[in-house]
């Protein structure tokens, strides 16, 4: 499929009930967040409806977007690239698929990926030499505080995660995410964002106790 071919809302077999109208279940809270969103559409107002989507979500976009490429730049570029998408496929959406978050979260993640399958960012990473360096140039705690530069060596390690370790940590943490919305930007069960966090966190640990960082305060 061409980079600036519309992206369809992806199938949602399993999309709650919750959000799909003329249920009685109780509306989600992210169809209920939408709902002036979905309005518009219905009413057949398209710009209405991408003004508010992009009012709501721009920022989710580009955050998303550098947790996947990890290049401020084309990260940019990228969240660009995706509303653009959205705009573009917002005609065909349907509450009934899923809500727009999750339509919107998918489109991103798949033009993302599609990114590093076209053209693949060097790779980060720290042999435990590396590392061990690394530690040993920090400058000595100040009494009742960390490292001043242990924040940027704990940010190195992160970068230097396997990729759905390094991007549910970077949503989770530096983005304040919850579990759910992680679930939802990376399209990922939220028991397996759980498992990546389990298993980051369990490698961070070690790194930082090898070094001799294993102080809480560092992570904070």
């Amino acid at each position: 499929m061409p980079l600036d071919a519309p992206v369809d809302p992806p199938p949602l077999a399993d999309a709650p009930v919750s959000d799909v109208p003329g249920t009685d279940a109780p509306v989600s809270d992210a169809a209920r967040r939408d709902a002036d969103l979905v309005g518009h559409l219905g009413a057949g107002r398209l710009d209405a409806a991408f003004d508010v989507l992009v009012a709501r979500y721009a920022a989710k976009v580009h955050r998303l977007c550098l947790a996947l490429l990890r290049e401020p730049a084309r990260a940019e570029d990228a969240a660009q690239d995706c509303l653009l998408r959205a705009w573009r496929g917002l005609e065909g959406y349907r509450p009934a698929a899923g809500a727009v978050s999750t339509w919107l979260y998918a489109i991103t993640r798949h033009h993302c990926l599609n990114l590093l399958e076209r053209a693949p960012p060097p790779a980060a990473s720290l042999s435990d030499e590396a590392v061990a360096d690394a530690v040993g140039h920090l400058a000595a705690p100040e009494p009742g505080g960390p490292p001043p530069d242990a924040q940027a060596l704990l940010r190195r390690w992160v970068d230097a995660l396997p990729a759905p370790q390094r991007s549910a940590l970077t949503l989770y943490y530096y983005e304040d995410r919850a579990v759910n919305e992680v679930a939802a930007m990376l399209g990922l069960p939220e028991a397996t964002v759980k498992t990546h966090l389990h298993r980051g966190r369990a490698r961070l640990r070690q790194q930082l106790a090898d070094a001799g960082l294993s102080d809480p305060a560092l992570w904070l």
